[in-house]
């Protein structure tokens, strides 16, 4: 299992976690070509990345470009909705504890599915998810965006 950041401080911090000795961490800038062979890995996921890329058809190319031809593509993003509402990827940062907010850019659905198409991914699935009473319920952070999409999920093939 490889797993890449763009942060070395973000990567310092995960190889620190009990039980992920195993699991081979890489400071890379997802804005570049991917430092790994073609078809290198069985499965691909993306998680909480595309709203910080500008060019996401060149993001999926990369990741058709390291998936093996019988493995997929996962990816997971904020919904674009979020954005409407003013909201975006943020955390406080443990020196300072300042909060930071990374550079989010409001992509559209249409640019997801068309850079994934244009990459030369099939879509095999996407689904958008609300919050819903249930989730507002065990997360009073989340009952504030009741009925609005907060997650937008693709399975791609190459």
């Amino acid at each position: 299992m490889t797993a890449v950041d763009f942060s070395e401080g973000m990567v310092a911090k995960a190889r620190a976690k009990p039980g992920w000795g195993r699991v081979r961490f890489v400071a890379h800038d997802l804005t570049r070509p991917l430092p790994f062979a073609d078809r290198a890995f069985d499965r691909v996921l993306s998680f909480l990345v595309l709203d910080h890329l500008a060019d996401v058809a060149t993001f999926f190319a990369e990741c058709r470009r390291v998936c093996r031809g019988d493995g997929f593509v996962l990816v997971s993003s904020f919904h674009p909705a979020m954005m409407l509402r003013g909201i975006q990827a943020r955390f406080t940062d443990p020196v300072t504890g300042r909060e930071v907010r990374p550079a989010s850019i409001a992509n559209q659905l249409s640019d997801y599915v068309m850079g994934a198409v244009r990459s030369g991914l099939a879509l095999e699935h996407m689904s958008e998810h609300a919050v819903d009473d249930a989730l507002a319920a065990r997360s009073p952070k989340a009952a504030k965006y009741l009925g609005w999409p907060l997650l937008l999920l693709m399975r791609l093939r190459p």
